[in-house]
C-alpha cells in the first residue's frame, strides 16, 4: 500500500517536471543593431551637411549680383560684399561657363551664405558672408603627384601614339614643345619610338587634373636616340631647362612657334605662292601661318622690346618685337593685342591672341621673321642657340642625369610589351605601369 503511494507520488512529480520543461520557452537573444553614423561631408573647409548645397554654372548675362539676388541676398548686402573683397576678388570678372557652389541656410528661406567660384578643378575663390565679417580667400584642392613612365611607337602621328597609351593631348603638346628645335613632329617617321618619365596630377586621389614636369625623355628619330632632361642649372635665375645627354641646351634663342599648343602650319614662307583671292597671281608669302583656334594665346618667340603695336590694313592687329640689332619678329591678324610700344617681353610671354583681323580667311597668326631688316624663313635659318651650360656645372649635371638615363633605358620598349602580350608565359620586365599596346 505504502509502496503504491510512493510510486504514485513519484509519477506525479515526474509529470509536473516534464510538463514545466516543455512549457518553458527558450528566449532568443535580442539582435543588437548598431547605429551607423555617416561621416560628415567636408569640402572647401565647410561641413556641407549644415547647408543647402546648390551647384550651378554661370550663364551668359549673369553677374555675381544677379546670382546672389536669386538666392535671397539683397543688393545693399551684395554691394557691401563686393566693396569689402575688391582687393582679393573682383566680382565683375566672373565669367560665363564657370561652375560655382552656393552654401545656403538649411531652412525654408535657403539664403546664400557662402559663394564658391571655381577657376578650375584645383583653384577656387571662397566668399564667406554668413557672419558680420565678410571675407574672400583662395582655396586650392590638395594635389597628389604620381610619377609615370611610358613607352610608345609612332604609327601615324605623335598625338595618336600618346592617346593610345591613355593620356591626353596636353602631354603630347608638352613633349613636342621640348623637342621643337630637334624633331619636326609634322614629319615624323613611322616606327619612331619614345620613352617618357613624367608627373601626373590628381585630386581626390583618382581624378586626373593635368601633368607636372616631364622629368626625362628619349625620342628615337631616324635611328638616333635624342635625350632630354629637366634640370635647373642656374639657381639664381631659377628657370629650369631641358638639356640633352651631352649637356647641350635643347632650346634655341627663338621658340620654333609663337603658339604653344594645338596649332598646325597652314602656309609656309613661299616667295612664289599663288593666291586665289588675288586672281591666282603670284604674291610672295613672307611669313609662316600657324592656324589655331580663335583666342589662342600668341607668345613672343624670344625676349625683346615691342617696337610696333597697332592695327593697320591687311595686317590687322599686329605686334612687332625687336630682339637685338639683327633679329625682329612680327605677329599678324590678332584678335587683340596685349602689349604696347616700349614694353619689354620675355621669351614665351603672351603678347596677344589669335584672331581674324586684316586679310585672312580663318583664325591664324602670320609669323614674320626679320634678319638685318629683311624678311627670311626662320626654318631655313641657322639660328643662335641659347646660352649653353657653363663647364663648371657639367659634372654635377652628368651625376644628376645618370639614374634618370638608367631608368629611361630600363623602361620596356613597345616591342617588348607586344611580345609580353603575345607570350604571357614569358616573365615580364618590371615597370611601374603596364604600357598600353599601341
Amino acid at each position: 500500500m505504502r509502496t503504491t503511494l510512493y510510486s504514485t507520488i513519484l509519477i506525479i512529480c515526474l509529470s509536473v517536471f516534464y510538463s514545466c520543461k516543455e512549457d518553458k520557452v527558450e528566449e532568443t537573444p535580442k539582435e543588437i543593431i548598431e547605429e551607423v553614423i555617416p561621416e560628415p561631408v567636408i569640402k572647401y573647409g565647410f561641413n556641407f551637411d549644415n547647408y543647402k548645397v546648390i551647384n550651378d554654372t554661370i550663364k551668359s548675362g549673369e553677374s555675381f549680383g544677379i546670382i546672389l539676388d536669386r538666392h535671397h541676398v539683397f543688393y545693399p548686402k551684395i554691394n557691401e560684399i563686393s566693396t569689402t573683397i575688391k582687393d582679393t576678388f573682383d566680382v565683375r570678372k566672373v565669367r560665363a561657363g564657370k561652375p560655382y557652389t552656393i552654401l545656403a541656410s538649411n531652412d525654408t528661406l535657403e539664403k546664400a551664405q557662402v559663394f564658391i567660384y571655381k577657376h578650375n578643378r584645383i583653384e577656387s575663390t571662397i566668399i564667406n558672408f554668413q557672419d558680420s565679417i565678410i571675407s574672400a580667400y583662395k582655396y586650392r584642392k590638395p594635389v597628389t603627384i604620381v610619377e609615370r613612365q611610358i613607352a610608345g611607337k609612332v604609327i601615324d602621328n605623335f598625338s595618336n601614339a600618346i592617346d593610345t597609351l591613355g593620356y591626353g593631348p596636353t602631354l603630347a603638346y608638352e613633349v613636342a614643345d621640348i623637342y621643337s628645335w630637334t624633331v619636326d613632329f609634322y614629319r615624323l617617321q613611322k616606327d619612331d619610338t619614345f620613352k617618357l618619365i613624367f608627373e601626373q596630377k590628381f585630386i581626390e586621389d583618382s581624378i586626373p587634373v593635368g601633368y607636372g614636369k616631364i622629368k626625362a625623355a628619349v625620342f628615337n628619330h631616324k635611328g638616333r636616340d635624342l635625350y632630354a632632361y629637366y634640370y635647373l642649372a642656374d639657381s639664381i635665375k631659377g628657370i629650369p631647362e631641358y638639356y640633352d645627354d651631352e649637356a647641350g641646351l635643347l632650346r634655341r634663342q627663338f621658340l620654333k612657334s609663337p603658339i604653344k599648343f594645338q596649332y598646325r602650319i597652314s602656309s609656309r614662307y613661299n616667295l612664289r605662292r599663288r593666291i586665289k583671292l588675288y586672281g591666282n597671281r603670284v604674291r610672295p608669302h613672307k611669313g609662316t601661318d600657324f592656324a589655331a583656334p580663335y583666342g589662342t594665346p600668341i607668345m613672343s618667340t624670344a625676349s625683346g622690346t615691342v617696337v610696333e603695336s597697332a592695327r593697320r590694313g591687311g595686317n590687322g592687329n599686329y605686334v612687332k618685337v625687336r630682339h637685338n640689332g639683327t633679329y625682329s619678329t612680327q605677329y599678324l591678324h590678332m584678335k587683340r593685342r596685349k602689349v604696347r610700344v616700349g614694353d619689354f617681353v620675355q621669351q614665351g610671354d603672351v603678347i596677344g591672341w589669335v584672331g581674324m583681323t586684316g586679310n585672312t580667311s580663318g583664325p591664324h597668326v602670320c609669323y614674320r621673321f626679320w634678319k638685318n631688316g629683311r624678311q627670311v624663313d626662320p626654318f631655313r635659318e641657322k639660328l643662335p642657340t641659347a646660352k649653353p651650360m657653363v663647364d663648371s656645372l657639367r659634372p654635377k649635371y652628368f651625376e644628376f642625369i645618370a639614374p634618370l638615363k638608367q631608368q629611361l633605358d630600363s623602361i620596356p620598349s613597345p616591342e617588348a610589351v607586344l611580345e609580353q602580350i603575345d607570350n604571357p608565359e614569358k616573365p615580364k620586365e618590371e615597370s611601374e605601369e603596364i604600357i598600353a599596346k599601341p
